[in-house]
């Protein structure tokens, strides 16, 4: 029978750090994930895990220890946000290189500068593409279920990547909401032990992390790491099966909400979905046959998925919503990633971006619902006026 409680986003992160009880987890303090490693270090000094807590001297450090430990044969964890990860930049590219199932919580902030300590998504979207897995959280059940199938996921022999599970900074972090826990021995019993098959502590098998390597076999390397990047698709699907036989909670690559016969539709991912969910709600009871397409799985990308998933003959426009912007004139990274799935599966249908929440601006539903309007008026006029577009800023 499951528990019953209520909990922050942070809490229920650390709370099933502490189930799962990895062998080390090192850290350094950063708004607005500095609760999780505070959360657990209280575990730690009252006895509830045996875990090795690292506490360093900054985020760079923390990914270090986090890589020595998982080459040496340990289970690593760790959280940060925002600028923490991007002072952890060159190990976050190490950490996957080296094939480490590393698993961290990813507590989605603004990255500076002008200093910002407030949500938006600049840190995941820049490392987007180094080598990680991204799971995106809309709430704290699900960020939850993310971390206790996270390494199910990295530590698979198909994969062996590391892992990052993302929330909203402060909109879920710090909100308490109703959320159901597994039993410590069934967390335990699904998570499994770690028993890496090459370690640097195996005397039977010496070993070099971290060589020089060159021309002759860095491609094949690079090229190794996208095969295991697309056999986690196959892995988060079936992970995600067992799961749901264990809890009665489903999760996909996506989530569709009211999708069967909807005209428009709206792709966010997070805490927005909620929004976007009450959004479509309203509007389906004017008659308006809106939908939400929330994208859980970032990395890998469910391209085919999402492009025969928008291209239902109902759909009449779709609508990109992107919490940071790329800054390349040509639209957000998710919009990149979408209408390029639509070009190659040869899937026609028009879509717009649109930029929001920069900062932590505030997003409401009678701005999700201007977007809507703006999708019907794109199916009226026949064509895209400005593909480029920013919601919630001022002129």
């Amino acid at each position: 029978m499951s528990i019953r409680e209520r909990l922050s986003g942070n809490e229920a992160v650390a709370t099933a750090m502490k189930q799962i009880n990895p062998d080390v987890v090192a850290a350094f303090p950063i708004t607005p994930s500095t609760e999780i490693p505070q959360y657990f270090s209280t575990f730690v000094n009252n006895g509830l895990v045996d875990t090795e807590f690292v506490a360093v001297e900054s985020e760079h450090s923390a990914m270090s220890a986090c890589i020595g430990a998982e080459a040496a044969g340990s289970r690593a964890m760790t959280a940060t946000s925002a600028n923490g990860l991007s002072l952890m930049w060159e190990m976050i590219y190490i950490a996957s290189s080296l094939r480490l199932p590393i698993v961290m919580s990813l507590v989605n902030r603004a990255v500076s500068g002008p200093l910002n300590i407030h949500n938006d998504h600049s840190d995941a979207m820049g490392v987007r593409d180094a080598g990680w897995i991204m799971l995106f959280s809309e709430n704290n059940q699900e960020a939850y279920d993310n971390i206790l199938m996270a390494h199910r996921i990295a530590e698979h022999k198909d994969v062996l990547l590391p892992l990052m599970v993302c929330q909203d900074g402060f909109i879920t972090s710090h909100s308490i909401e109703n959320i159901e826990l597994l039993e410590d021995d069934k967390v335990k019993e699904f998570v499994g032990k770690y028993n890496p098959e090459h370690y640097l502590l195996n005397k039977k098998e010496p070993m070099a992390i971290g060589p020089l390597d060159l021309q002759s076999f860095l491609f094949e390397h690079k090229y190794q790491q996208a095969e295991a990047m697309r056999n986690a698709k196959k892995v988060i699907e079936e992970v995600s099966v067992e799961f749901e036989k264990l809890t009665g909670r489903k999760y996909n690559f996506f989530e569709e909400y009211k999708m069967d016969d909807a005209e428009y539709v709206v792709v966010c991912m997070n805490s927005t979905a909620g929004t976007a969910k009450y959004t479509v709600d309203e509007l389906r009871a004017k008659g308006i046959k809106a939908g939400l397409l929330k994208v859980r799985m970032f990395r890998p990308f469910p391209a085919e998925e999402i492009a025969e998933a928008l291209s239902k003959s109902s759909i009449k426009s779709v609508a990109v919503l992107d919490k940071s912007d790329s800054l390349n004139a040509a639209g957000g990274a998710l919009y990149e990633d979408i209408t390029s799935a639509m070009y190659v599966n040869k899937k026609s249908v028009p879509v717009v971006s649109y930029v929001y929440g920069i900062g932590g601006r505030d997003t409401t539903s009678d701005q999700i619902e201007s977007v809507f309007e703006d999708l019907q008026k794109i199916n009226k006029d026949d064509k895209v006026a400005d593909p480029y577009r920013y919601l919630g800023l001022r002129k």
